[in-house]
């Protein structure tokens, strides 16, 4: 059975076992979480209305910060040029049960 589930803007397909890095969520290491899934799969296909029944499980893991990206600004002709680095915050959460 998997599930689709919302975070940050981002959707997410999980099952249960799966670690999955959403963007920064509130919530100290080994605490569980409870998610409403948008879509449930499996045998039978579960949305809208009918996935309210459902909740997903999940455990925070850990918070960090993920790779350095450089942004480049380039205007040809004038001798501008600017680079800046951005590093994203990120909560690994660990899928421990879809619940319905």
């Amino acid at each position: 059975m998997f599930a689709i589930i919302e975070s940050g803007g981002k959707q997410y397909r999980v099952q249960e076992g799966d670690v999955v890095r959403v963007e920064s969520i509130a919530g100290e290491a080994g605490q569980t979480l409870t998610l409403k899934p948008l879509f449930v799969g499996g045998e039978q296909a579960i949305f809208g209305e009918g996935a309210g029944r459902y909740s997903v499980e999940a455990e925070v893991v850990e918070h960090g910060r993920g790779p350095k990206i450089y942004v480049r600004k380039y205007k040809s002709g004038i001798q501008y040029r600017r680079r800046n680095g951005h590093r994203q915050n990120y909560t690994a959460i660990r899928i421990t049960g879809i619940k319905g």
